[in-house]
């Protein structure tokens, strides 16, 4: 299989379903910016040494893929004509959204409270995990943006939403672990 097609050259692209777009199209920069989020996520399970963070990391990766193949499958092309479902993955639910919160408060038992807004850097992966974190809003702005004009799965927002949170708690807890002070802000 050749990787490239040429029926991109006009600015055009399909989404999962078959219908044409422009590449300009908000629901292409949904999913773009998801792809985007995902290879920092990668980039960061790459860095680190912590084998329960890297496998976390993994399956928050994976369940990338599926809110990207959501994003680029308009709603009324996900089931085909005889009913069955266009996608055959596992969809974002909310279990996959109480698996990110119940991660998020492992975390946060080990830190101290927060009393200031914190700076991104001190450590090389805690600031890949904070530029993963500014995708993730990035990600998540696009996604509510598409949803204003066109139907999307509620839980992708939800889940984009609460990633970003954990992706903040897991830079602070990367902080502590690589015994790096936080850069508080002094505005």
């Amino acid at each position: 299989m050749k990787i490239y097609t040429k029926t991109g050259d006009d600015g055009k692209t399909s989404l999962f379903g078959g219908t044409r777009v422009r590449k300009s199209n908000l629901r292409i920069d949904a999913y773009g910016t998801v792809d985007e989020l995902n290879s920092y996520i990668g980039l960061v399970k790459d860095q680190t040494d912590n084998e329960f963070v890297a496998s976390d990391l993994l399956r928050i990766q994976n369940k990338l893929f599926a809110v990207g193949a959501m994003l680029a499958t308009p709603i009324e092309k996900q089931k085909l004509k005889d009913g069955t479902d266009r996608l055959k993955i596992e969809k974002v639910e909310a279990d996959e959204i109480k698996y990110l919160e119940s991660q998020i408060d492992l975390m946060d038992e080990e830190l101290e409270p927060m009393r200031h807004f914190i700076l991104p850097g001190g450590h090389t992966l805690v600031s890949f995990c904070h530029i993963a974190r500014c995708v993730c809003r990035r990600a998540e702005r696009i996604t509510v943006e598409l949803a204003e004009s066109e139907e999307i799965n509620p839980n992708i927002i939800t889940y984009l939403n609460r990633l970003s949170d954990y992706l903040f708690v897991l830079a602070r807890k990367l902080t502590k672990d690589y015994k790096v002070e936080e850069i508080p802000w002094k505005g």
